[in-house]
Order: C-alpha cells, then sequence, then structure tokens
C-alpha cells in the first residue's frame, strides 16, 4: 500500500481542480462551434486508449479488466457518466460555466441523499437537514419565479444527479472490482457508445480548433491522471472537500474569457450548496470513523 501523504493529496486534488477548469473552458468554447456529441467523441478516444493503457500495467492486465464482477453495473457506469459529460457540456453552451458548476456543485448531496436507497446506508437527520439547505441553495441560484421551471435550468441539475448516481455505483462495484477494472470500463464503454452516436454528427473542424482539441484531450487525460495519484497518495474524504475549488477556478475562467456575469444569487447560492455539501462530507467522515474505532474495540475485546 503506498504510504499516505495528506497535504500531497491537497496539492493534487487542487491541482486537478485546476485542470478539469481549464478542461471545462475548452470544452465551452468547441461546443459553441460544433456538435456536443462529436466533441464528446473524440475527447473519449484518448480517454479510452488512456483507460486501456493504464488497464494494460494492473495486475493480471487486460484479461483481469475484461471480467469484473459486475459487467452490468460496470456498463451501466460507463453509459451514465458518458451521458453526464454530454449534458454538462450542453450545459455549458446553454448556461455558461459559472452558473452550471454553481448548480452542479449540489452533486454530493445528490450523493447523500441517494446513498439509501440505493447503497442501504443510513442517512441521519443532520444530513438530510444539510441536504435540504444545499437545495435551498440552489433555488436561489436558480431564482424562484425566473428560471426555476425552465427545461434549460433542469440541464446542470440532470447532470449532477447522472454523475451523483455514476458515483454511488463506482462505489458499489468497488466492494469488488479494483479502482484499474473500473476506469477500463468508465472509458471504454464510454469511447463505443460516442462513436456510435458521435461519427453521424462529425462536422469539419478548423485547424486552429484540431489544436483545442489535441489540448481538451490531453488535460482531459492529464486531469484523470492526477486524481488518480490523489487518491493513491490521500484518503478520500480528506481531499474531497477541496474539490470545491473547481468552482472559483471556473469562475475565473467564465468571467474573463466568455463574458460571464457573477449575480448576487449565484454567489450566496453557490456559498449555501458549498457549504452544505462540505457538512454532508465532515457527517460522513465523521460516522466512517466512529464505525472504524467500534469495529477495533470489538476486535480488541474478542480478540485471544
Amino acid at each position: 500500500m503506498a504510504q499516505q501523504n495528506t497535504r500531497l493529496g491537497i496539492v493534487l486534488m487542487i491541482c486537478t481542480t485546476f485542470v478539469f477548469a481549464v478542461q471545462d473552458g475548452i470544452s465551452r468554447h468547441l461546443a459553441g462551434e460544433y456538435n456536443v456529441l462529436m466533441v464528446t467523441m473524440i475527447r473519449y478516444w484518448f480517454f479510452a486508449a488512456f483507460c486501456v493503457a493504464l488497464a494494460a500495467r494492473m495486475p493480471g492486465g487486460l484479461r483481469r479488466a475484461l471480467r469484473p464482477a459486475y459487467p452490468k453495473l460496470q456498463i451501466l457506469r460507463g453509459l451514465l457518466l458518458a451521458f453526464e459529460i454530454c449534458v454538462m457540456v450542453l450545459a455549458f453552451t446553454l448556461l455558461g460555466l459559472v452558473e452550471t458548476h454553481a448548480i452542479f456543485t449540489a452533486y454530493p448531496l445528490i450523493v447523500a441523499a441517494l446513498s439509501g436507497p440505493i447503497l442501504g446506508e443510513k442517512v441521519g437527520w443532520r444530513r438530510w437537514a444539510a441536504i435540504a439547505v444545499g437545495f435551498l441553495g440552489v433555488l436561489v441560484i436558480l431564482r424562484p419565479g425566473h428560471h426555476v421551471f425552465s427545461a434549460v435550468a433542469l440541464v446542470p441539475f440532470i447532470s449532477a444527479t447522472s454523475f451523483a448516481i455514476y458515483g454511488l455505483l463506482t462505489r458499489y462495484v468497488g466492494q469488488k472490482d479494483s479502482a484499474g477494472v473500473s476506469f477500463f470500463w468508465t472509458g471504454t464503454v464510454g469511447a463505443v457508445v460516442m462513436t456510435a452516436v458521435g461519427l453521424p454528427n462529425w462536422q469539419p473542424m478548423s485547424a486552429p480548433d484540431w489544436g483545442w482539441m489535441l489540448l481538451l484531450c490531453c488535460v482531459g487525460v492529464l486531469s484523470h491522471y492526477m486524481l488518480i495519484r490523489c487518491y493513491e497518495v490521500a484518503e478520500a474524504s480528506a481531499v474531497q472537500p477541496f474539490a470545491y475549488f473547481q468552482l472559483p477556478f471556473v469562475a475565473v475562467i467564465g468571467l474573463t474569457i466568455f463574458g460571464e456575469t457573477l449575480a448576487w444569487n449565484l454567489v450566496i447560492g453557490a456559498a449555501i450548496v458549498v457549504g452544505a455539501g462540505l457538512f454532508t462530507l465532515w457527517r460522513e467522515r465523521k460516522v466512517a470513523a466512529r464505525a472504524a474505532a467500534a469495529a477495533r474495540a470489538e476486535a480488541a475485546i474478542t480478540s485471544p
């Protein structure tokens, strides 16, 4: 097992969120000029190659990766993530980077809300209260009576829900399948389905935009590699709160490059959502620590 280094993990997570923000900015530019399905398809080709290369290097190689314990769920995960990326990139073109990400930050709250029915986990009243407060923050962002009932406003929320379900399924299959196996299926299933829907929507791309596309693919691979390294050197619960750094990074790109605006309701709503999300993560970590302590105590009592 790799030695834990929380400080390095935090640095890697913050760097990863910056690269993700750059990736989203490039995606917003390309999706504004070309079909979203085509852009996502090309991105997935590079991503799948990266996943296959990683799987080939893990114990058991590709043969192990091709025999998951949960094949149907692995396929569903791959489909969900491909769908989520397409919807997210579409949201960039409809609402912009800042508002899309402000709504998307609700996904940890959706994970907490769905962890009971999907994984059978117990969600206490404190976390339910945090979830309710977080969704009030989403309503503040959407401004009831203005955007809240429009289909456009629902696009990033659909993306966040899809990503939350993807994350819960990842946690479930992780009981028997390694991270390398799950990563392999994420990339390959996504590449297959996006090729099927993306090729019919192919559009000629200018030389400069091919450069942006190549950069998008490179930063996409870099971001996932950094995220893997992050989780290798530090516990997920310790570094996950720093994933919220992506929101200010995206805001800077949206404001300076794309001329987006930062409305008061967006700032207040995002602060409420992030605060509720951080509380939820803190509660999950505290409950997990309490359960681990109880398990150690029981082991000490029963040991000869």
